[in-house]
């Protein structure tokens, strides 16, 4: 409405100055070619308007005439462009569904339409990478690199292709370079992999500080990879600085309670300074997170010098924190044939060798084979477990991209990779034939079971117990054996047998030929006399 107002008024005023123009008194004079013209001064402005008029017209076909040339070569290169990028999208097309040929040739034509524009190098360098051409690839992603626009991205080309051909060196190189000219996440992991490849834990955890400043990672992410790293230069002060190593597991467990390795870690430290009482509690926290054989082996080494007996005791307590879980079972039940109580050992396993159970493992089959061979020696039974156990399924190991190892570590091997290890069962190419389980060999264990929750407050009270005094506790012949031997119910069945229990007459026993002994030949074994003649 007001742009209609001022419209209306612009015109007004023009008429207004017209008509005070027309009733203007005098005359226009104008001589050409010897003859004097004379006219209003309204017709001498129409004529001066025409005049302008046609001077605009012919000055802007003059002007177009001599733009012809500029405006053809601006078709030909519009069209050349529409072209070039028509050619771009379906070679991106082609490339994602896999046509090599169609998108080689959409790359050659978007090359020459285009140019250096990012996009066309872009389909240069996948359509040589999906056909195989590495050397295109790296020269393509070179010419990127070259080019501010597309720096970054022809980098990570040449790192990709580094790391194709294995040239490690050469790839941290370029991630170092790219984490130089920009916060970008894969820049910060590839220089933590390469670092860890070469166990230089604290340059990985000081990149991991500078990805975190960066906010490349978040805080849960960047939390535990400290834990992890942590851990890993506390593994390696263990000699050479004890206090530093129990430190950097303290931190460990306090940025991730469940990062089992650094509970054995702790447990460890504090029983090499003689802090029996605060080991004994951190290695039960990390009990209580997961029962695993680390933990149980560091608990039972808390002391060298005890005796099998004393073991099994601690053993014992050690299982009342988990009683129904596996691995305590087969800590009592290694302890227990360690101190000769075969009769301990056997009540252990029947529950995981009963029908109800499911099928043993590598290392079930392995501890029956040890129990019978200390038990009767050499026998039909032990060399039939023997054989279970080569066919048996696996036991849960740490695992890393494929990797099977018996202990942690904070990186793969492999790849470098950060925090890789998880304690799995290995997955079973082959598939072994089943088999029927063997008849339970006892009664059940009976296993009184702990009051307190088990995973609940397990990383509070490893926490609490780290940040007791590192000063150890004086510890006597008297107060010792109550920390890690003494029961809570003496009348459990876990206490430990009267020595000369350990040392009564075998019960009898019937004996098995193994599935690969094929008995005595009649014909060459000679004749005795006795209760088989």
């Amino acid at each position: 409405m007001i742009r209609t107002l001022i419209y209306i008024a612009l015109l007004a005023l023009i008429a207004f100055a017209l008509a005070w123009f027309a009733d203007q008194p005098g005359t226009v004079s104008v001589v050409w070619g010897g003859l004097r013209y004379e006219m209003s001064p309204v017709v001498g402005l129409g004529m001066i308007l025409v005049a302008t008029f046609v001077l605009m017209v012919l000055w802007s076909l003059l002007r177009f005439a001599l733009r012809v040339p500029t405006l053809a070569s601006i078709a030909m290169r519009m069209r050349k462009r529409d072209k070039g990028y028509t050619a771009l999208s379906q070679g991106m097309i082609a490339a994602g569904a896999g046509d090599v040929t169609a998108a080689n040739k959409a790359a050659r034509i978007a090359e020459k339409t285009l140019g250096n524009e990012p996009l066309a190098l872009l389909l240069k360098a996948q359509t040589a990478q999906i056909s195989g051409d590495s050397a295109t690839a790296e020269e393509t992603f070179k010419r990127m690199a070259e080019l501010p626009a597309t720096r970054l991205f022809g980098l990570r080309g040449l790192y990709a292709e580094a790391r194709r051909r294995g040239d490690d060196a050469t790839a941290f190189a370029i991630a170092e370079q790219a984490h130089a000219d920009a916060a970008l996440p894969w820049a910060g992991q590839a220089i933590i992999e390469h670092r860890a490849m070469s166990d230089d834990w604290r340059g990985a955890l000081d990149i991991v500080e500078r990805n975190f400043a960066r906010k490349t990672i978040d805080r849960r992410t960047a939390e535990r990879q400290r834990a992890v790293l942590k851990t890993g230069i506390g593994m390696t002060l263990t000699d050479r600085a004890p206090d530093e190593a129990l430190q950097m597991a303290r931190e460990a467990i306090k940025l991730a309670p469940d990062l089992l390795p650094a509970y054995v870690l702790a447990g460890r430290m504090l029983a090499r300074k003689n802090d029996i009482r605060r080991a004994a509690k951190v290695l039960e926290s990390g009990w209580r997170v997961l029962p695993h054989p680390d933990i149980a082996a560091a608990y039972l080494d808390l002391r060298p010098g005890d005796s099998s007996t004393d073991r099994l005791v601690r053993a014992q307590a050690l299982a009342r924190l988990a009683p129904d879980h596996r691995e305590s079972r087969l800590t009592v039940a290694r302890a227990a044939i360690d101190a000769r109580d075969f009769a301990l050992a056997r009540e252990t396993m029947a529950p995981l060798l009963d029908g109800n159970a499911s099928r043993p493992t590598a290392r079930i089959c392995l501890l029956m084979a040890d129990l019978e061979e200390t038990e009767y020696g050499q026998s039909g039974r032990m060399r039939e477990w023997l054989a279970r156990a080569a066919r048996a399924p696996r036991d849960p190991a740490w695992v890393a991209d494929g990797v099977i190892s018996d202990t942690w570590a904070p990186a793969s091997p492999v790849t470098g990779r950060i925090d890789a290890f998880r304690w799995e069962t290995p997955a079973e190419r082959l598939h072994a034939p089943e088999e029927e389980p063997l008849e339970p060999l006892v009664a059940p264990l009976d296993l009184p079971a702990s009051d307190a929750k088990l995973i609940e407050h397990a990383a509070s009270d490893a926490e609490a117990v780290l940040a007791e005094s590192d000063t150890p506790a004086p510890v006597t012949e008297a107060a010792a054996p109550v920390v890690l031997v003494e029961s809570t119910k003496p009348d459990t069945k876990l206490e430990t047998p009267e020595p000369e229990k350990t040392k009564a007459e075998p019960k009898p026993f019937s004996f098995i030929a193994a599935p690969d002994d094929p008995g005595p030949d009649p014909e060459t074994e000679p004749k005795k006399k006795g209760w088989f003649s």
